[in-house]
């Protein structure tokens, strides 16, 4: 169900753990699972929970717990708008407000090209950088402004 690459990537991260403690890499098997498929689906989080040798209920409770594991398809970008009250004193909302106008999307809709998906997230650690937005889970943009989710928008288009 996951490529061979995929699985190297996941045998690389149990070397982190001791050998009867497999369960200790669920995320990051998940993580590389979702890299792979776009998204996680109860097929493949089973699969991740087969490999590792724990029951399916285990990964399928880690992968609904963290809002970084999609459980449905969406689009090529993942943008997360932290709405937090850090983020909200520094005006995410304006920053929401024009990233739905320029996707012409709401929160978790994608567009109709399958480019972008918007969700709203829970804070993210970095509050000093408020307002702040997540691209794919692995990039943090920082002191949002409208002008400045333009430049983001048009590098990723």
């Amino acid at each position: 169900m996951l490529s061979q690459e995929s699985l190297d990537k996941i045998e690389y991260e149990l070397t982190k753990y001791p050998a009867d403690r497999r369960q200790a890499a669920v995320m990051s098997a998940l993580r590389i699972a979702q890299t792979e498929k776009g998204w996680l689906s109860k097929e493949t989080i089973a699969f991740v929970a087969d490999y590792l040798g724990i029951p399916a209920i285990a990964a399928l409770e880690v992968a609904t717990f963290y809002n970084m594991y999609d459980l449905e398809p969406v689009g090529k970008y993942k943008i997360t708008v932290c709405t937090n009250i850090s983020c909200m004193l520094r005006d995410s909302d304006q920053i929401v407000e024009h990233l739905q106008k320029k996707l012409g999307i709401g929160f978790n809709e994608t567009t109709a090209d399958g480019k972008f998906t918007l969700k709203e997230g829970e804070c993210m650690g970095c509050c000093g950088g408020a307002p702040l937005m997540h691209i794919n889970n692995t990039r943090m943009c920082e002191c949002l402004t409208p002008a400045g989710v333009d430049e983001i928008l048009q590098e990723l288009k």
